[in-house]
């Protein structure tokens, strides 16, 4: 041994002279530590058997046996598409809070399925108290976002009841505590052989917080805004998932990209003209409802009510537009003497809708194909027969929700009457005269009202 190396030793077991270990045995525990950890890790080249899930129970029971696996998917994923575009046209006859029920009961399955795939993968079964802190930080997440939400549009009539109060009054303080006290939990759990785990899902757990909370919460501020903002995105995705289906079933040649193998240019190209189409003529149509295109506000300060009820805002009104000269002349073409059409200006926005669902959202489908490529999966999970789970159906839906509220604040919102008032109203009665006065004095200089107390 030479000298430098008997210094070393010597500093090393002076150094773990308080803790009654050598520099051997600690280095000897690290690198016990550091296999623990490595075998924890996934290992690609042997996957888990695979087990028989839902949609080879249905294909069982379906009398399809005697058709090849390729249509006999084909009828399980157009049978149960089927069952869930009508369960979405109940829910929006329901109204705004089925609708935002719904939503969460998405988020809440989208969670479980990602955070599951973590803990297949990472055999972080035996983690102390994480899978209970995977929970309550999204709690936390939840309570945090919808808690401004609720309270800019219905802060008034949760105020009306006394347990209410203190949880609208301090939700920031609120939210920030619980989290603060779930993230010293983490630390007060960590185990010395499970370090890399714990921090790997600690990583995993806030990602798909950031993925699923943070879009779903965005979804329902769309809602909020009216019904057509979330039904003609939504719709338009589904629309493009399923002409880009049937055009690459029965034309598909040429691979689009091979982290999806399935997806064919002939699908792709197909849908997004399908989607313009279909994006136009139902944005034609849900602009004439005002049960669409209102916000959705409460009755009044007795009522428990939503409104769906307003005069439509001028851009869900028909306005005429004159065709450019270029238009013209292909129109005349085709023997159409069009000039001006009258149209509503949302369906114009919707050709922007349709164009990033159709040329933009299909990427949240490559990600999640990737994703289940890296942890070699086919589904994220089988509870919807011929689809997988409810990653697999949202993994789009997630990324439109984004940009349709970009999109909402950065070229149509404008001041929400509704809101306001919900605001004033949590306000103490004094400080209601004084925005009442201040407004009142306002509109008279304006010459929008009379002074009916003059003399």
């Amino acid at each position: 041994m030479s000298a430098a190396d008997a210094e070393r030793r010597s500093q090393g077991v002076i150094a773990n002279e308080d803790t009654g270990e050598s520099s051997d045995d600690q280095l000897l525990d690290e690198q016990k530590d550091e296999e623990s950890d490595a075998g924890d890790q996934p290992d690609p080249a042997n996957p888990p058997p695979p087990q028989e899930g839902l949609t080879d129970t249905v294909e069982k029971a379906l009398p399809i046996s005697s058709l090849t696996p390729r249509w006999r998917n084909w009828v399980i994923r157009g049978v149960f598409a089927l069952m869930m575009v009508v369960g979405f046209f109940g829910l929006i006859w329901g109204g705004p809070f089925y609708l935002i029920i719904a939503v969460m009961t998405v988020q809440l399955k989208c969670f479980q399925e990602i955070i599951s795939i973590g803990h297949k993968v990472y055999q972080s079964h035996d983690l102390p108290w994480f899978r209970t802190l995977q929970w309550y930080f999204l709690l936390c997440a939840n309570y945090f976002f919808y808690g401004e939400t609720i309270t800019d549009y219905f802060g008034h009539f949760l105020q009306r009841e006394e347990i209410f109060r203190p949880l609208i009054k301090y939700r920031r303080i609120a939210a920030f505590t619980m989290y603060v006290t779930g993230f010293c939990m983490f630390v007060l759990t960590l185990v010395k052989r499970h370090y890399l785990k714990q921090f790997t899902m600690f990583g995993w757990t806030h990602i798909t917080l950031l993925i699923v909370v943070t879009q779903s919460h965005l979804i329902i501020q769309n809602i909020f805004e009216g019904l057509i903002w979330l039904i003609v995105p939504v719709s338009m995705v589904i629309c493009n998932d399923v002409m880009a289906y049937i055009f690459g079933f029965f034309f598909g040649r040429t691979s689009l990209i091979k982290l999806s193998p399935k997806k064919t240019w002939e699908g792709f190209i197909g849908a997004f003209f399908s989607t313009l189409l279909f994006g136009w003529l139902l944005a034609y149509f849900m602009s004439g409802y005002e049960y669409f295109v209102c916000p959705v506000e409460f009755g009044g300060p007795d009522s428990y009510q939503t409104m769906m009820g307003c005069t439509p805002a001028p851009l869900f009104q028909l306005t005429d537009y004159t065709l450019p000269s270029w238009l013209q002349g292909i129109l005349q073409v085709m023997g159409l003497q069009w000039k001006i059409v009258n149209i509503y200006p949302f369906q114009i926005h919707s050709i922007y809708l349709a164009t990033f669902a159709s040329l933009i959202g299909p990427f949240g489908g490559f990600f999640a194909s990737g994703f289940k490529r890296a942890f070699k999966i086919k589904d994220f999970a089988d509870v919807i027969p011929g689809h997988g789970g409810m990653v697999d159906r949202f993994d789009c839906q997630y990324l439109m929700a984004t940009f349709v509220h970009v999109y909402h604040h950065s070229f149509i919102r404008a001041p929400n009457p509704g809101k306001i008032v919900q605001q004033v109203l949590a306000l103490r009665p004094d400080l209601q005269l004084v925005v009442f006065n201040k407004l009142k004095q306002h509109l008279l200089d304006a010459g929008l009202v009379e002074n009916s107390c003059s003399s």
